[in-house]
């Protein structure tokens, strides 16, 4: 079966899909968008992904393409049209095509892009056995709480990981503080028992999952601190995972080479893995 996108309100064939050459997306990296799996033929949180989406459009001043219903029944359809019963979503948003120049185009309309494919759900063996995690310097913009499509640091960072054998870099800033890994949230557990992660302000993305796990730690009735931490912590934590849409919870057991606790997934980070299905919204 041919692939099926969306765009500008048609729905083509995946190789035919395509937008204007001069895009603000394709030129500026104007634009934002959402990855949201799709579990059982169903969104996985999508209220929260769309709420997210018209903050990072209202951060970017750029008009929503749709209304949330509207958006609702094109996600749907798109993941109809494909076939896919387990994989992910994933809309983008631009500015629009217009003549290039910097500043804002006054007659621009926004350009809406949907596509879904299927995909193997997230391997076992990961929140089984747990995953390497290399560290980098952060050397992204200053708001990264807009899910902007501006990913290039995202992209070489990832690559730094792969060459090194690692499934992902913690992004590091320049006071030795932990912001997030290049497509995930990072967390660690103290030595104590507290949970923690850093307050989703300007310098990281406010995942959607990471939103979900607050309230499974509250309910498992778990310490929680949410706050910067450095490398030195994590090296000496007792556990760390990441959190992601696609990955969910997943326990990271080597950090820089060295083993994280005793090198094996800990306790917290797979029950807060076990449970988290429970609180995400299926839709």
């Amino acid at each position: 079966m041919s692939r099926i996108a969306y765009v500008a309100g048609q729905y083509l064939p995946h190789r035919q899909a395509a937008v204007h050459i001069e895009d603000r997306g394709f030129q500026f990296a104007d634009g934002v968008y959402e990855v949201i799996s799709v579990v059982g033929g169903r969104l996985v949180d999508a209220e929260r992904h769309l709420k997210r989406l018209k903050r990072s459009l209202g951060e970017l001043r750029i008009p929503a393409p749709l209304g949330d219903a509207a958006l609702g029944i094109v996600l749907h359809e798109v993941i109809r049209r494909n076939g896919v019963d387990t994989g992910i979503v994933y809309l983008q948003v631009t500015r629009g095509a217009a003549p290039r120049e910097h500043a804002f185009p006054k007659a621009a309309k926004p350009t809406l892009v949907v596509t879904s494919r299927r995909s193997r759900p997230p391997d076992p063996r990961l929140g089984d056995d747990g995953i390497a995690v290399i560290t980098i310097p952060d050397i992204r913009w200053q708001r990264c709480d807009i899910k902007s499509v501006a990913l290039i640091a995202n992209v070489l960072g990832k690559q730094q990981a792969r060459e090194k054998g690692a499934y992902e870099a913690w992004q590091v800033d320049q006071v030795g503080q932990v912001t997030e890994g290049t497509s995930t949230n990072a967390w660690i557990v103290t030595c104590d028992g507290a949970v923690v992660t850093r307050p989703a302000d300007f310098g990281i993305l406010r995942g959607i999952t990471r939103t979900v796990l607050l309230d499974v730690i509250a309910e498992q009735g778990l310490k929680f601190e949410e706050r910067p931490f450095t490398m030195d912590e994590a090296y000496t934590a007792r556990e760390a995972f990441i959190t992601s849409a696609t990955q969910f919870v997943t326990p990271v057991v080597r950090l820089d080479g060295r083993p994280v606790g005793n090198g094996a997934p800990g306790l917290i980070a797979t029950a807060l893995r076990r449970d988290f299905h429970d609180h995400a919204e299926i839709a």
